[in-house]
């Protein structure tokens, strides 16, 4: 019998900031920065809105990939303001 080959790891995505991110480190990291209630007014899910936490966000978010595509969109905007904001701090003016 003839050992099966081992799969190939995917390739490495230096460029993708979502790459190795676990969906609870995102809506965890989302909550830290905005807080529930301005979570909830940027993407308007039940979840989000009525008794929030990050359990009953995770198990949404897994069912319902429009509502996932918004989450990580939203961490994507937070990186850039995020840099943006360490850009600006760092010297004092903003730059175009």
């Amino acid at each position: 019998m003839r050992a099966m080959p081992a799969p190939t790891p995917p390739p490495p995505q230096p460029r993708n900031p979502l790459h190795g991110l676990t969906l609870e480190v995102i809506v965890t990291a989302l909550v830290d920065y905005y807080d529930w209630p301005a979570l909830a007014q940027r993407i308007p899910v039940r979840c989000f809105q009525t008794n929030p936490s990050i359990k009953s966000s995770l198990a949404f978010l897994r069912r319902t990939p429009w509502a996932r595509e918004k989450v990580e969109s939203l961490y994507l905007f937070m990186l850039r303001d995020q840099r943006r904001n360490r850009r600006d701090n760092g010297n004092g003016t903003r730059e175009p």
